[in-house]
């Protein structure tokens, strides 16, 4: 009977523990930059990784929870739900573009990206940091700095980083929209190449 009632703990147990793992979803908590501004949503970055992750087997699937003009702030009180909702395996933290663009405080960005990436690892989800550059017109100070928030982070953090999400677009006036801030659709494939680069180790579970 001790026996027998010791395996019905053990299955309880085995059952809790499958039901708290991680679904196989990466969950992408972003801004504007990938909530496929001014472009339909299927030509979205997300949305093309999406595609992709829906071709692997398992496949995984994507949850797009990105606003247009998100702020670090809004994307710290927003997340907690989000975790609790979707158990991502995988979550993307595209954030910060909105902070810089209005001049706000570094250290309030850090302190938000700190408590996100945080709150995601304690429910055992990889991290991804998508990095963003400013304008020149903002100053060598304040752009030195946004980049160190960033580098810093996923440092202390152990989380993994992508400096610069833009990077090979946000120069070329054929890939950018006339604002000079989001890509076209035709510059969103190679937005998702630079995230795949080092997205890709963290799917493998």
């Amino acid at each position: 009977m001790r026996r027998f009632l010791c395996l019905l703990l053990w299955l309880a147990g085995a059952v809790v523990a499958v039901q708290a793992a991680p679904a196989r979803t990466v969950l992408v908590l972003g801004d504007s930059l990938s909530a496929a501004h001014n472009i339909a949503t299927e030509q979205g970055w997300v949305h093309l990784l999406e595609v992709r992750l829906g071709k692997m087997a398992p496949p995984w699937s994507v949850v797009n929870a990105s606003i247009s003009g998100e702020t670090s702030l809004s994307g710290r009180n927003r997340l907690p739900a989000l975790l609790a909702t979707y158990r991502p395996a995988v979550v993307v933290i595209e954030l910060g573009a909105n902070d810089g663009l209005r001049g706000l405080p570094l250290n309030q960005l850090r302190d938000n990206l700190v408590a996100m990436v945080s709150a995601a690892q304690a429910t055992h989800a990889r991290v991804l940091l998508l990095g963003i550059e400013l304008p020149v017109n903002y100053g060598p100070q304040y752009r030195d700095g946004l980049r160190a928030v960033y580098a810093d982070l996923a440092k202390q953090k152990h989380a993994a980083l992508l400096p610069f999400l833009l990077d090979g677009v946000a120069l070329d006036p054929a890939l950018m929209q006339a604002d000079g801030l989001h890509p076209t659709a035709a510059g969103e494939p190679k937005v998702l190449q630079n995230v795949w680069g080092a997205l890709q180790p963290l799917l493998r579970l």
